[in-house]
């Protein structure tokens, strides 16, 4: 019986390590800080954060499930790299599962959602930093949803937003450096459609909600894919587009691309 308890013990540890693995390697993946394409190595990891190679496997594999990294037998661990089609099907995901969550979540939401949404549009709109911009637009959506009785499609929802964030930064990067490069107006754009959502969203108009919410997700997948055609064709003219063999396919570039415009990065 002890030894059954030093067991289990032993693998509650080894599952704590992994997990705060897992952790570090989404934030940092999220935040930008590890871009698609890049190779994971896994013993520099191990050193880096002062573990055995286990637990970095093993978190590995929980991100690989997330869809934030993708494992190949003989070519090891990279950060996720999505086609043109994977960002295409991403968005019409989006546009199809996201309003049956706002349904189900709007007629429960309280007069303290609705205070927390106004106070997301206000910080927002005062808001000039990108990766600001991206987190509060995360939180004022998943208010919007935060009464749902659907957790499926919430994971659903989540795994997309984590797997197509990279590239909604390359995008909004590129946009307010070009002062509103396809037709972000500097990024105000999404202030604008918050507003228009949280009207109808307070006034208890689900399908004015659903039909607002459908035409911000598919302005934004429209963007962001004609923004990363333009990067590639500029890419093949001038050969300078990394992250692919195949640029007419990868969006890799586009990422790296928003580093140099903006200036971070390499």
């Amino acid at each position: 019986m002890r030894g059954m308890k030093v067991v289990r013990m032993i693998k509650d540890q080894s599952t704590v390590a992994s997990e705060r693995v897992a952790d570090i390697l989404a934030e940092r993946i999220l935040a930008g800080d590890l871009v698609p394409g890049a190779r994971i190595k896994q013993d520099e990891l191990a050193v880096e954060l002062q573990s055995s190679r286990i637990p970095v496997r093993d978190a590995l594999r929980m991100l690989e499930a997330r869809g934030l990294v993708t494992m190949r037998a003989n070519a090891g661990a990279r950060i996720t790299s999505l086609t043109r089609r994977d960002l295409e099907v991403s968005y019409e995901i989006r546009e199809r599962i996201e309003p049956l969550l706002l349904a189900d979540s709007v007629p429960n939401l309280t007069d303290q959602d609705l205070a927390d949404l106004c106070d997301v549009i206000d910080r927002n709109e005062r808001n000039a930093d990108v990766d600001q911009a991206i987190a509060l637009g995360r939180e004022f959506h998943w208010i919007t949803y935060r009464r749902h009785s659907c957790p499926l499609l919430a994971q659903i929802v989540e795994r997309v937003w984590d797997t197509t964030q990279s590239y909604r930064r390359a995008y909004m990067r590129l946009a307010l450096v070009s002062g509103g490069n396809g037709g972000e107006s500097g990024g105000r754009t999404h202030d604008i459609e918050h507003r228009l959502l949280y009207d109808a969203i307070a006034k208890r108009e689900v399908e004015t909600a659903q039909a607002a919410l459908v035409l911000h997700i598919r302005r934004m997948r429209t963007s962001v894919l004609r923004l990363g055609s333009s990067l590639e064709r500029s890419g093949r003219r001038s050969g300078a587009v990394p992250g692919s063999s195949k640029p007419s396919k990868r969006l890799t570039g586009l990422y790296t691309t928003s580093l140099r415009a903006s200036g971070c990065g390499g």
